[in-house]
């Protein structure tokens, strides 16, 4: 059977019809609803995937996903917490991850925000394709298992489009973090190695891009995978072969399932 994948919008969401397109693409049962139409009528557990997608929710107007963040910690903690407990999974992305990160569902699922995504350091919105490394932890330490990004090169392009996507943490966060190998994506430059803006869009501590809970399956990032789901869609097509690597990640999330 397929997977069955929940994506929640609300007002000011805007990336909610192509993150439902390339999960029903990698092969899921898609189910698009408004925030209040959840309240309404869903319940987590008839899912398998739950998706929060880009945009600006509620406008940002108290900071991007915080708005949102509230309304799911008032309405769904506890389902949020017995879905995860279950092990569906869940992704965020961009808004979605300012989201997850705000609801403290990432990085340690406690429900009590302990990291932030800040102002771009460059002082205005990013808009561009990205190198990102997605070999990001200590191959001899202990971690978990990346679902999201099973078989994908270690070097990939995504495009970014955010205002506020500078990931920040206190010293120790930011160490347990590198230290549980929850790093699921850094920026860099085509060889992987770190590098300064405009490579790093944002200004985000240790490069991060994304980052993992400690189990693999909640997955926040802040480049967009659903805006790469076919080649052409790369900004070198016509000079080069490209595998779409937007669309790995939706095909690991519902293959996980299979």
């Amino acid at each position: 059977m397929k997977p069955k994948v929940l994506v929640i919008r609300t007002a000011g969401t805007n990336c909610d019809k192509e993150t439902e397109f390339a999960f029903s693409l990698a092969g899921a049962e898609t189910y698009l609803r408004h925030v209040n139409q959840v309240k309404e009528k869903s319940d987590l557990k008839d899912y398998q995937i739950i998706a929060m997608p880009g945009g600006f929710s509620y406008g940002d107007d108290l900071g991007a996903g915080k708005i949102l963040s509230l309304e799911l910690l008032l309405w769904f903690k506890d389902q949020l917490k017995a879905f995860i407990a279950k092990g569906g999974l869940i992704i965020g992305i961009c808004n979605g991850f300012q989201v997850l990160v705000k609801t403290g569902i990432l990085p340690d699922a406690e429900f009590k925000q302990t990291v932030t995504l800040d102002y771009n350091d460059s002082g205005r919105f990013e808009d561009r394709w990205v190198y990102l490394k997605t070999k990001c932890g200590n191959p001899k330490a202990k971690g978990p298992e990346n679902i999201w990004l099973k078989d994908l090169p270690e070097i990939i392009n995504l495009p970014v489009a955010h205002g506020e996507g500078k990931f920040f943490a206190d010293k120790d966060i930011l160490d347990r973090i590198e230290r549980l190998n929850q790093v699921a994506l850094r920026y860099s430059d085509v060889k992987g190695k770190s590098a300064g803006y405009p490579l790093n869009p944002n200004g985000s501590l240790n490069a991060i891009a994304g980052i993992t809970d400690i189990t693999g399956k909640v997955l926040g990032l802040m480049p967009h995978p659903e805006r790469f789901m076919f080649k052409h869609q790369w900004f070198n097509w016509k000079e080069k072969e490209v595998s779409p690597f937007g669309l790995k990640f939706f095909e690991n999330g519902v293959s996980y399932f299979k």
